[in-house]
């Protein structure tokens, strides 16, 4: 199994929230004790958190589902159920959260940053809070909201200071386990790096030292912006880095010169992100030791203005300078980043959506849709004449019986909203519902689900 995963995918599942109670209070000498069911405690949330402590998304690959505790329920004396627990799931730091269609939910650049994937259902109301003139003794209680449940997409991008860009055997593991503790897999041949590795680099004298973390980025081939040879898991991985080092291999097996393999790499890397070319880069020959004694001192020539090193991680030759500059060129960046690493820790949360949304179906009945909607619905017990009246009332405080006349509706129509479906009956601007056989009130509406759905509870 590899040690080093960046594609993953999660599902979390919030927790759901508790019912309300349904309770009467008994007491010695109290006739007409009065309802004291107290409410359920909301569910748990699901959040995704970034944390230096984790190194890739190796844990989602086989375990991918996660979920939040359930809130408890109510019970009798007005005894609210407790609050299901979070769950903080920890993701490398750099992980990008995709949503459904691939959207963006959050790019969690920094150790702490955070962002709401699942929330957590809302606890029913007790039967205590339906207490009211014309309702002296409600025996119903609101069920508990269910929590949110989603798959997700993580995408990790590394967040290194350097980045070693090179094509395929060009020295990169072999530097990168000579300037730090880095053990990368070594051959003479291409693409030995499947996937990237972290190296951590000191400089300097101790209590006085430089560190800095460099990346080994899988070889690049031409053509990898449009996706070739997995270019597209391998560039991201250059996205965070600080500084660029372009490794050019003097004894290239393809007989490509440093200045060819040079505009191969720079136009990849401008294909993908043209701000990458903005970014610091140092260009470095690699492999010297290979070019034998008649090549002692001579000037690496690759066609480009900036800084240009030769080394030898085999020898040595090189290598300390290298080290000095990139420190002192990560030291630059670092510093114009100050004010970026200053700001608070970014929380993400979705928006909620309480739109209603009225909808026809082929068979000319009609869907409401909208969380406010869905919710005076789910949370209710539909088996209770007054909990269903009380519903009623809320879908018009709401607005639906408008958004229904705005589309069309008809009375005898059929209208669902969660899981409750009803036949329309305007009268003097209220909404009505009637069933197949007439019954007092609004109780006529016959729900489509059974009793055993209820998750109320009675002492």
């Amino acid at each position: 199994m590899p040690a080093f995963v960046d594609e993953a995918q999660i599902h979390a599942k919030a927790g759901d929230g508790g019912a309300g109670g349904v309770s009467f209070r008994r007491e010695a000498h109290v006739a007409r004790g009065g309802p004291d069911g107290g409410d359920g405690g909301r569910g748990g949330d699901v959040w995704v958190e970034a944390s230096v402590n984790e190194a890739s998304l190796l844990g989602f690959r086989d375990h991918p589902h996660r979920r939040a505790g359930d809130g408890g329920h109510g019970r009798g004396n007005k005894r609210h159920g407790a609050a299901g627990p979070d769950l903080v799931v920890a993701v490398p730091v750099g992980t990008v959260v995709h949503g459904a269609g691939g959207a963006v939910l959050a790019d969690l650049e920094r150790s702490g940053d955070r962002v709401l994937v699942a929330g957590g259902g809302r606890g029913g109301r007790g039967n205590a809070r339906f207490l009211a003139n014309r309702r002296r003794a409600p025996a119903f209680a609101e069920q508990g909201e269910q929590g949110e449940e989603r798959w997700l997409d993580l995408e990790l991008k590394l967040a290194a200071d350097v980045a070693l860009v090179g094509l395929p055997n060009a020295g990169k593991s072999t530097l990168i386990s000579r300037i730090s503790a880095a053990k990368p897999k070594i051959a003479d041949y291409p693409f030995t790096t499947l996937e990237p590795h972290l190296g951590v680099v000191r400089i300097g004298r101790p209590g006085d030292e430089t560190e800095f973390v460099v990346a080994d980025v899988p070889g690049l081939v031409e053509g990898a912006a449009e996706g070739r040879g997995l270019g597209h898991r391998f560039l991201r991985h250059v996205e965070r880095a600080r500084v660029l080092v372009v490794l050019l291999d003097v004894a290239s097996l393809e007989g490509r010169s440093p200045a060819e393999q040079q505009r191969v790499l720079l136009e990849e890397l401008k294909r993908y992100r043209p701000e990458l070319l903005e970014r610091p880069r140092l260009v470095v020959e690699s492999k010297a030791d290979l070019l034998g004694p008649a090549h002692d001192g001579e000037q690496p020539d690759v066609g480009d203005r900036r800084p240009t090193l030769r080394v030898s991680a085999v020898t040595g030759q090189g290598v300390d300078e290298l080290v000095g500059r990139l420190a002192a060129i990560v030291a630059e960046a670092r510093a114009a980043e100050v004010a970026a690493t200053q700001a608070p820790i970014v929380v993400h949360r979705p928006l909620g959506d309480s739109e209603t949304r009225v909808s026809r179906l082929d068979d000319g009945s009609f869907v409401v849709d909208g969380r406010g909607a869905l919710r005076a619905v789910a949370l209710s017990d539909l088996t209770d004449d007054d909990a269903l009246a009380l519903v009623l009332e809320r879908l018009h405080r709401l607005g639906v019986e408008r958004a229904l006349r705005r589309a069309g509706i008809r009375d005898g129509d059929t209208v669902q909203v969660g899981g409750l479906t009803f036949t329309y009956e305007s009268d003097a601007g209220a909404l009505h519902a009637s069933g197949d056989e007439p019954s007092s009130g609004q109780a006529g509406a016959r729900r489509r689900r059974t009793a055993t759905e209820r998750k109320g509870t009675r002492s």
